[in-house]
């Protein structure tokens, strides 16, 4: 889903962004890259909240709709992209194979641990990737 921002730079601060269609969404940066990729943050954040507090999430209007307004005036306009499926903090059923050996070793450990095995798979998941961003580690 793409959020239109609008972008505004005083000669004495940073880049300041709104979000039209996000009420009290807003962020900086002291360069524009660092100000859109804030925003990407905000957003995903902002929208997160909404999902856990079960507020319906606006759909985005399109740009020409707030051009007019003078809060907007001078401002340079981007969008950003916010995947809703990362945020929903749902649960999907997968279907996965590995070796026998590995998935018993697996369920051993987790069963001290007093954990679940989905749990496990995922924490090892996002471990594994915080540790080998991609294009730096081959998967076997």
């Amino acid at each position: 889903m793409k959020f239109p921002v609008v972008i505004h730079k005083e000669d004495d601060s940073d880049y300041g962004v709104i979000f039209p269609d996000l009420a009290g969404c807003y962020s900086a940066g002291e360069t524009f890259e660092e100000a859109l990729n804030m925003a990407q943050e905000a957003a995903e954040l902002h929208l997160e909240g909404y999902l856990e507090e079960g507020i319906d999430i606006p759909e985005p209007a399109a740009v020409d709709t707030y051009i007019a307004n003078k809060l907007y005036r001078g401002g340079v306009w981007a969008f950003v992209d916010v995947d809703l499926a990362k945020l929903s903090g749902k649960s999907r059923r997968i279907n996965i194979t590995m070796p026998e050996r590995l998935l018993a070793t697996i369920d051993t450990y987790v069963e001290k641990q007093g954990a679940r095995r989905s749990s496990f798979l995922a924490e090892a998941a996002v471990s594994y990737m915080a540790e080998h961003p991609a294009g730096q580690q081959t998967l076997r």
